[in-house]
């Protein structure tokens, strides 16, 4: 099963609303953090259990890796950055396989 982006995006925006509501209005003002695909994968495969949440999940995140990588390839972002690029983006430091 395959959200479409924009659930997907209301999805993550649940998620990081309340904890944003929590911040102290006396907190200085900050740059809020984009979520990263990988949230953003963990958000849409929430209604799932089992073997299909772990297929979903797997296929989520493979494509969230192909992404990552297209815009480092069109940023020309090459060797050891690339990984890094690639890990930022993704939101992940390789523990999410299952």
């Amino acid at each position: 099963m395959k959200l479409p982006t924009a659930a997907a995006a209301s999805l993550v925006c649940l998620i990081i609303a309340p904890a944003l509501a929590q911040t102290p209005s006396a907190a200085p003002t900050t740059v809020p953090v984009p979520a990263t695909k990988r949230v953003t994968c963990l958000a849409t495969t929430a209604n799932l259990k089992g073997q299909d949440k772990r297929d979903q999940l797997q296929l989520c995140m493979a494509q969230a890796r192909v992404d990552c990588l297209k815009q480092a390839i069109d940023q020309k972002v090459v060797g050891e950055p690339r990984k890094a690029f690639i890990k930022t983006c993704v939101g992940t430091d390789g523990a999410e396989q299952q």
